[in-house]
């Protein structure tokens, strides 16, 4: 999962077309550089659950890079996007796919852009969105089940002296993390 903010977190996807341009160059480079599971895009920073075919920067290039070039070209802005770097998170296993997916879906929710995650018009929690299946490793178990976990401190790849330390097991750290009902997750549009 990654995490990109707008330059001095500017609400430049607040407004429709870029954030429309932002999903289309986020398409453009599906299955060449990437395979995309889950996005949204948040009035200023995005956040993406996507299988990399190259490095992961590789594919975080051709979002910003991509996207900052058809910026520039097609809605003649000069204006810096992005905040350089990007925030990673490396997918562990199927709970924690799980975690992430949510919290993706959720974001325009927890933020009071929408009350339905599904009505979010960025967002592949909405439908009409094709999106690639998640690795065979990484897919829920039980789909049937409401998932009730949410994202709370989950260390980034640049923090990982903090996760290499915390001794707990994973399955603790879901335990006791707080709970919030969260409706079933919508699932694999390809299939």
């Amino acid at each position: 999962m990654i995490t990109s903010r707008t330059w001095g977190s500017r609400t430049l996807f607040s407004r429709e077309v870029w954030a429309k341009l932002l999903i289309d160059t986020l398409y453009h480079y599906r299955g060449s550089a990437y395979l995309l599971q889950e996005f949204v895009v948040m009035p200023d920073h995005i956040h993406v659950i996507l299988t990399p075919k190259t490095s992961l920067e590789k594919a975080v290039q051709f979002i910003k890079g991509g996207f900052s070039y058809r910026a520039k070209k097609e809605l003649g802005s000069n204006m810096e996007v992005w905040q350089k770097g990007f925030s990673d998170h490396r997918i562990r296993d199927a709970s924690d796919y799980q975690i992430h997916q949510i919290y993706v879906q959720q974001n325009p929710v927890r933020k009071h852009l929408c009350e339905r995650a599904e009505d979010y018009p960025y967002s592949s929690a909405r439908s009409g969105f094709e999106l690639d299946p998640a690795p065979q490793g990484l897919r829920p178990i039980n789909r049937s089940e409401p998932v009730t976990a949410r994202l709370e401190g989950a260390p980034f790849q640049n923090n990982i002296r903090e996760a290499e330390t915390d001794a707990a097991p994973f399955d603790d750290k879901i335990k006791s993390a707080r709970a919030v009902a969260v409706p079933s997750a919508k699932k694999n549009k390809t299939a």
